[in-house]
This record gives structure tokens, sequence and C-alpha cells, in this order.
């Protein structure tokens, strides 16, 4: 896979607050190799780590889309949740934002299934056909609508289990991480100073916490996997 250059420097990265940790006495020991120094009482993640592998990381999604491969989002905490919807949307991307249902990947019968309900409820609703219900019928249809939209609505089109899995906070997003260990797709995880980064395929060390540490890294990733689809289609 050959290394290209993605724009990612260090001066942004500091503006973005990527560097700040969790406080020294919530963290997790493996993560030493990625911290740089401690600073009232706060780990400093070490930037040009970060960069490196986010750097990776993108050569990675690149090659991915650049061969027509399917991504899944994943984000589900308040502060990542809007970041996470628009980084995918742009990137054609699915995503899950609002809560994690287990057993989404490994048991995907389960959710081919919901799936399935959650597109014919969607007709229906278009076509008018749940207006014609009696009105209890009607209201109870809509509020399994409304909630498969807020669990499903990023993943509506997903045919089947994704190609690569890009994670927002390993420890928020724990079950998924382990789904995704268990049937052997490949895993980018944004960590922080508390997280355990052997667990996935690349690891990003950084802020999880600030908004705008989380939109850079997923900006970077969103543009190489643009610039990877804009390549396989230019390849049909």
């Amino acid at each position: 896979m050959a290394r290209r250059y993605w724009n990612i420097n260090l001066e942004e990265m500091m503006e973005a607050g990527i560097h700040f940790g969790h406080g020294t006495r919530k963290w997790n020991p493996r993560m030493a190799p990625y911290i740089s120094a401690k600073h009232k009482g706060i780990h400093i993640t070490n930037l040009t780590r970060t960069a490196r592998f986010l750097s990776e990381a993108c050569d990675l999604v690149f090659d991915a889309a650049s061969r027509g491969k399917q991504f899944l989002i994943v984000g589900t905490k308040n502060k990542a949740a809007d970041s996470v919807a628009r980084a995918a949307i742009r990137a054609r991307c699915h995503y899950v934002n609002k809560k994690w249902l287990g057993g989404m990947l490994t048991n995907w019968s389960t959710t081919e299934t919901r799936l399935h309900k959650f597109r014919d409820l969607r007709t229906e609703q278009k076509t008018g056909r749940l207006n014609s219900l009696p009105k209890r019928d009607a209201a109870m249809l809509k509020r399994q609508l409304s909630r498969l939209q807020t669990y499903l609505g990023g993943i509506k089109y997903m045919t089947g289990v994704p190609d690569i899995v890009i994670i927002v906070d390993q420890q928020e997003e724990y079950t998924a991480l382990r789904e995704c260990i268990t049937l052997g797709i490949p895993t980018i995880c944004l960590i922080d100073t508390n997280c355990d980064p052997d667990l996935a395929d690349i690891s990003i060390p950084a802020n999880d916490d600030a908004i705008a540490s989380i939109r850079l890294i997923l900006n970077k990733l969103v543009f190489a996997i643009c610039e990877g689809r804009s390549s396989y289609i230019r390849n049909l």
C-alpha cells in the first residue's frame, strides 16, 4: 500500500486540542508509548505519533475506497453524534450515531430483518398507506418507524457487514469494537489515554472528548475515502 501525503500538520492538531488526554490517574499503562508529557494533571499525547497513525489510517481507507469497499462510522456519544453523521453522509458511508444495538453485526440476520421492516414502514409512510389505517394502528407503526429511524437510519442502505469500521471513542463503543474483532472486520479507532491501543487494527491516539479533535480526525479520514472513491469511479 503506497503512502500518500494527507496534509496532516502538528499545528492544526494542536489548535484542535488533539494532544489533550485524560487525567493522569485515569489512564491505561499500555498508552505510555503514545504519551509525551504531563501537564497540570493531564497526560499529553505525542502528536508526532498521532500524525503517523492518522496518515496510515488515511492510506488504508483510500486503498479500500479505491477498491469499492464499504465503511461504517460509529460514534454515539452526544459530542460525536453530529460530526459522525455529517462525515458519513459526505463520504457516502454507513453510520451509527445514536445507540449501538448489541449484535448489530454479529447477529446480522436480525439486523437485516429490522432493516426490511424499516424500509417497508418508510414505503408505507411515503405512499400514505399509514394514514389510511385506524388511528391507533397508525400511531403505533409511526412510533415504531421513529425508533427504527433513530437507531438504524444511518445503516438503512447497508446490505451486509461493512469492510472497515471507524470508531470514535473506544471506551464508549467497546461493544461495537468487540463485534468487529469477533468477525475479523478491520477497525480504525480514535483512542484517548484511557484506552487499550492494541485492540484496533489502527489506533489513532487523540482527544476523544473535544468536538474539534473528533471533527479533524474524521475530516482527514473522510477526505481520503472521497479521494479513494473518485479513483474507483475513474477506473470503472
